[in-house]
């Protein structure tokens, strides 16, 4: 057997996410789902090493001491994108849009664990298959995992996974329909052909991000890189933020309140990250913050995934798919009956309900695609591409895992 320290484990998680790009490259399936790369590639590492299990045999023993650190540091980055001028900047149809997901992901928690009930199962299984693998998609489930365990949830890391990847697909396969849906019956069409619309082929954080300020650029120093310089002060901001984070968890510990290690960290950067936005004191990095996120939730899953104990979840499959199937379809009924009614009864509102089930089901790359596909087709929408990545790709992160704190304690 192999036995991997926690270097090695972080280089075998490398490996793996890159052996997921070459696949997920060659696979059109995979890329036309939105099936992520590190999770193409973990999983594969997954079933190897549970099929060599059934076998009798045990290949590999990773050493994880490294996931709970990187998992933090993407949602330290999530923080950081939570501005209240942000917000504000995005008018009134951002509130509506961000207060609807957020009821619907309350709504999420309180079908599964009701269907859970009725099933004869726990129902912080049903929570587990509602918002927080939906709406917050596989990072979010697997970040609460250990807390669900701790709850009674027997192999919650694979059941996680495992609602994650139904969600993405589904929201995949339904959110193009939805829309042309509402399109085609109410005859909707773009107010105009805009030029200098958003790009449907634009990942989310781009376009959220388009509409930050520019990174500073750190005043030269002599015999010093500027760019070191830049990403030595988004790795301390990132750094600071999660030991404050870390303090703040103590505090929440104390009252006694169960949360997971990373709401600390995403408070203290969200707090930062609206002190910048008022003094202009620490002139935060965005861009790259964002990538060191996204670098970091890459690595995370695919270490999450190839460490998966698959074979404990083969008694829950049937009762899984009993309240996901209810979850779709709470959310194709909201999507097709009140997202456009709420976001203005118009062609942008359409393209929003198709994204809005992209998201509350998958992640935002299923909305940016789902909505790419109507605006190739019927014309551009800017109001939804403004609207539909600042809340799926940052918002709702952040008020998702306060709702799913506020169900584990209810339930734990």
């Amino acid at each position: 057997m192999i036995e991997l320290d926690l270097v090695g484990t972080l280089a075998a998680a490398g490996l793996v996410l890159f052996a997921g790009y070459a696949i997920q490259r060659r696979v059109p399936l995979l890329s036309r789902h939105n099936i992520p790369a590190p999770v193409v590639g973990g999983l594969i590492v997954a079933l190897a090493i549970t099929a060599l299990r059934a076998a009798g045999r045990e290949a590999v023993r990773f050493d994880t001491t490294l996931q709970p650190p990187l998992m933090i540091a993407f949602f330290t980055s999530i923080g950081f994108g939570a501005s209240v001028p942000f917000l504000r900047a995005g008018g009134p149809a951002v509130a509506v849009f961000l207060g609807l997901a957020t009821a619907v992901a309350v709504l999420q928690n309180l079908m599964g664990a009701g269907v859970a009930a009725a099933i004869g199962v726990p129902p912080l299984l049903g929570v587990l298959a509602g918002s927080v693998t939906l709406t917050g998609g596989p990072a979010t489930g697997l970040a609460f995992a250990p807390l669900f365990e701790q709850a009674g949830v027997t192999g919650a890391a694979s059941l996680a996974v495992a609602s994650g990847m139904v969600g993405i697909v589904c929201g995949g396969i339904i959110g193009g329909p939805i829309g042309t849906r509402l399109i085609e019956r109410y005859r909707m069409r773009p107010a105009s052909r805009l030029s200098g619309e958003a790009h449907p082929r634009e990942s989310a954080s781009d376009l959220v991000l388009s509409h930050e300020p520019a990174d500073p650029v750190p005043p030269a120093v002599a015999g010093e890189d500027p760019g070191a310089q830049a990403l030595l002060k988004g790795v301390v901001c990132l750094l600071a933020a999660m030991a404050l984070g870390a303090w703040i968890g103590k505090g929440f510990a104390a009252l006694g309140l169960t949360l997971p290690a990373y709401i600390g960290a995403m408070l203290a950067a969200a707090a930062l990250r609206n002190l910048d936005d008022v003094t202009g004191w620490i002139r935060l990095p965005h861009r790259l913050l964002d990538d060191l996120g996204n670098a970091a939730l890459a690595l995370f899953i695919a270490m999450a995934l190839m460490t998966l104990k698959l074979w404990e979840i083969a008694n829950l499959a049937l009762p899984l798919a009993v309240i996901l199937a209810a979850q779709v379809t709470l959310v194709a009924v909201v999507a097709y009956l009140l997202v456009a009614r709420l976001m203005g009864r118009d062609y942008d509102a359409a393209v929003m309900a198709s994204g809005f089930v992209g998201f509350m089901l998958g992640t935002t790359a299923n909305a940016m695609a789902n909505m790419g596909a109507l605006t190739e087709r019927y014309g551009p929408a800017p109001r939804a591409y403004l609207v539909v990545p600042m809340v799926g790709a940052f918002f709702i992160d952040f008020t998702n895992a306060l709702i799913i704190v506020a169900f584990v304690n209810l339930w734990k």
